[in-house]
């Protein structure tokens, strides 16, 4: 596999997997970290918000024996840089990741996101849909994608987005580590489910600088990127499309996979009972074996590569 111009990749960093490359490479003046791993058509995922490509440490080796994984620290995230002035609307980093995509050297691709990622992936799925468009998705996995069916935030985002919301957030920051143990532990269905590497894990990168401005960002825009994601919808619906949900999430609720479903004509829904809104965390191997199913059932997709 050949590496596109200003990428650089090793695979002795912390934390590494055997087979995992930890891959940077200059986005719009600014560092994009990403992870790759295996080999065959491409697979690209997408964390959610105040999440990282360490969301998708069960995920990787699972699915690298069948595809090429790619898993970015979206801009502003995780470890990658956190640039002044970015557009984190849904549709400014649809862009850019497609824009990142490009330059990988991929033409077609599977597209997985979860939470805020999930939408960001719909997103993108639309704009691949367009005339000019040089990509194509193959195929959409949304676990737990936001979504404008879900009533769970569509209050607090605006509500933290505003000057008053945004200086109570960044008067709390400093106890934030405190509090985010709380909230992160609110995501999971069973708590004793928790991976006793979680909380610190996704800790790590919000010890940098301006860790939170990026989420900050995201929803200072966030009933604006809903009306704009539903009317973006029925532009998806040729795309063969996998739901996957916990049935106890408490983020983005489970109610709204059959309102998002009608969307995708040619999609399947699977509810983990019992599970919250982390499901490749809380039951990784019952999330993987649905996931490898859906890409690899059909052996036109399984064969088919993008580079």
């Amino acid at each position: 596999m050949t590496e596109s111009k200003a990428e650089t990749c090793n695979t002795a960093f912390p934390g590494a997997a055997p087979g995992v490359e930890e891959c940077w490479m200059d986005l719009d003046g600014a560092r994009l970290r990403y992870l790759r791993a295996g080999s065959g058509p491409p697979l690209i995922l997408l964390h959610g918000l105040l999440g990282y490509s360490f969301s998708w440490r069960f995920t990787i080796p699972a699915l690298s024996p069948y595809v090429t994984v790619y898993a970015p620290d979206m801009p502003g995230a995780g470890f990658s840089d956190r640039s002044p002035g970015v557009d984190h609307t849904m549709r400014g980093t649809a862009d850019r990741m497609l824009r990142w995509i490009e330059r990988l050297g991929l033409s077609s691709f599977d597209l997985l996101g979860t939470s805020h990622g999930g939408a960001v992936a719909m997103m993108m799925a639309a704009k691949c849909l367009g005339a000019d468009s040089r990509l194509r998705v193959r195929r959409l996995v949304l676990v737990a994608p936001v979504n404008p069916f879900s009533a769970h935030g569509r209050h607090l985002a605006p509500f933290i987005g505003s000057s008053i919301g945004s200086a109570w957030f960044r008067l709390f920051v400093p106890q934030m580590s405190a509090f985010y143990r709380y909230w992160h532990a609110r995501m999971y269905g069973d708590r004793s489910h928790i991976p006793p590497d979680s909380f610190e894990g996704y800790l790590a990168a919000l010890r940098t600088p301006d860790a939170y401005d990026h989420a900050l960002s995201i929803v200072r825009t966030w009933t604006e990127d809903l009306r704009e994601l539903e009317a973006t919808l029925p532009k998806v619906e040729s795309i063969p499309t996998l739901l996957m949900w916990g049935s106890k999430d408490p983020a983005v609720y489970a109610s709204s996979a059959q309102p998002l479903a009608r969307y995708f004509p040619r999609s399947q829904t699977i509810i983990f009972p019992g599970i919250g809104h982390l499901p490749y965390e809380e039951c990784p191997e019952k999330f993987n074996g649905e996931l490898i199913d859906f890409l690899v059932r059909d052996d036109s997709v399984a064969s088919s590569g993008g580079r």
